[in-house]
């Protein structure tokens, strides 16, 4: 099984040659990597195009596309050099030799569409996804299980799961034929939990598989978890994301109901007046993002 493995760069440079010496220091070696540069103004493109080996593919783009759709590029590139399979895997990421082959494996012995290692954050060595859920009760939101927890190995049976990042995420080429591949109106975030609600609902399988296990440097490029980016794009993306799959009917449900949600943060102080405006003007934001894209 030839492996189009896709990462998007942007300002990489100081997590890219962790990246690099992991992914070529694979024992599996049928792969090439695409690697989809949004723009970067640091020394991301010089390093990438430094290595020499004939594996590894660049595409440059001329402005800041997001994440979705520089995975998107990369996937397209992939399916046309026959790819059978396309690993989705972020750049501030490290890994033993054995990862790729591990969910290569892992894929065809479960006989899933796509499947998920056990990802521990860099640091501390705690668990960051243990594959995930979507939660109804929580706005259908993505989640991750054992999030924080010190692994004890309470999460190492492999079981099928309806939820993992796109941190790093092998996906069988027929799914893209199937589902089709990220939405690029996400910009970033969110659009995984898309991607994984779409394959839930058109019966497509997800494997997780603790025996493959890597560690991410988590937020190390997007300014921390409580950043303004971060909640700017979370906000706006799940409100699109609630219209897109639930209409305006249920919707007028979700949307006052997580309005209510980000007064309640604001009054119990857990959050400050200035993240309050910020989300808010955020939701209003995914409104016209559903609305642009449904005209469209």
């Amino acid at each position: 099984m030839r492996v189009g493995v896709v990462t998007v760069t942007y300002n990489s440079s100081k997590v890219i040659h962790g990246f690099l010496a992991s992914l070529l220091a694979q024992n599996y070696s049928d792969f090439i990597l695409f690697a989809v540069d949004n723009a970067s103004s640091d020394t991301t493109r010089q390093q990438l195009a430094a290595v020499n080996d004939p594996r590894v593919r660049l595409i440059l783009n001329s402005e800041n596309l997001g994440i979705a759709e520089a995975n998107n590029q990369g996937i397209r590139e992939a399916l046309n050099e026959g790819c059978e399979s396309v690993l989705l895997i972020n750049n501030d990421t490290e890994f033993l030799p054995s990862l790729l082959g591990d969910l290569v494996d892992g894929l065809g012995f479960h006989g899933s569409d796509m499947i998920a290692p056990k990802i521990l954050f860099y640091d501390d060595r705690t668990i960051w996804s243990a594959g995930g859920g979507i939660d109804p009760r929580r706005g259908y939101s993505g989640f991750h299980y054992g999030y924080g927890e010190v692994d004890r190995g309470q999460f190492d049976v492999p079981r099928l799961v309806d939820h993992a990042p796109a941190c790093c995420l092998l996906v069988r080429s027929s799914v893209f034929a199937k589902i089709g591949t990220m939405d690029n109106h996400y910009f970033t975030y969110v659009e995984d939990t898309d991607f994984c609600y779409r394959a839930r609902k058109a019966g497509l399988t997800l494997m997780y598989l603790p025996s493959a296990t890597l560690l991410h440097k988590a937020h190390s490029l997007t300014g921390g978890l409580f950043s303004d980016f971060m909640m700017r794009y979370t906000t706006r993306n799940r409100v699109y994301f609630l219209l897109k799959h639930f209409g305006p009917w249920r919707g007028l449900y979700y949307i006052p109901a997580y309005q209510l949600h980000l007064l309640l943060q604001l009054l119990l102080q857990k959050m400050g007046p200035s993240m309050f405006w910020l989300r808010e003007k955020a939701l209003w934001e995914g409104l016209r993002l559903w609305r642009d894209a449904s005209a469209s």
